[in-house]
């Protein structure tokens, strides 16, 4: 008898952060997640948390029809858990967690305790450092701001996903650039490839 033919997966739609699509894409390819889609919030929300929730909700509703199922890459990322509410009522997973320097980290241990004092970058935000933290804060105009900004901070923490020496330099300049000392923490994709493993 010849064999009973295989299902096909699930179509999986991803409602992703723009700031983390490069993982993401990285992570299928890899994978060979090839029932799997992905479209994005844009990344600039990152600094407007206060429109994720609707951008997903409309996401949602545009392509939810296509799809067997619809998963949320992001964590609640300043949403104050007005994400996490969409999701819950939408039937959508998100990843557990405050923001998206925690899962790349990973979320079941707490941060050490002088965590509190650093700012953290990841790939993405070193590549997009000016449109993403410089221009915004207005550093560009009005550099005598950044003591103000900064004045708790202690340290930048640059949570690396890719091996790349050009943007570890990049990061030191940031660092430099913010007044700040200077610290690298290699995470690979974290806490993101453990959780997109278990919904694709």
């Amino acid at each position: 008898m010849p064999d009973a033919p295989r299902e096909s997966p699930d179509r999986i739609l991803i409602i992703g952060c723009g700031a983390i699509a490069r993982e993401i894409l990285a992570l299928k390819e890899a994978n060979g997640w090839d029932h799997l889609d992905l479209t994005c919030v844009p990344a600039i929300y990152h600094n407007h948390p206060e429109k994720i929730p609707g951008a997903v909700r409309e996401l949602h509703a545009r392509h939810h029809k296509a799809y067997d199922r619809i998963d949320v890459a992001f964590a609640d990322c300043g949403t104050g858990g007005l994400l996490q509410n969409v999701c819950d009522e939408l039937g959508m997973a998100m990843i557990a967690g405050p923001h998206c320097y925690a899962f790349f980290q990973g979320v079941a241990a707490p941060p050490p305790e002088d965590d509190m004092t650093a700012f953290y970058l990841t790939d993405f935000l070193v590549r997009q450092f000016d449109a993403f933290v410089w221009k915004p804060l207005g550093l560009d105009r009005h550099p005598e701001l950044r003591d103000m900004y900064f004045s708790h901070y202690e340290r930048l923490i640059y949570l690396a996903q890719v091996p790349d020496p050009a943007l570890d330099a990049r990061a030191r300049d940031c660092a430099q650039r913010l007044g700040l000392a200077f610290e690298r923490r290699e995470t690979g994709f974290g806490g993101l490839a453990d959780w997109m493993a278990t919904r694709a």
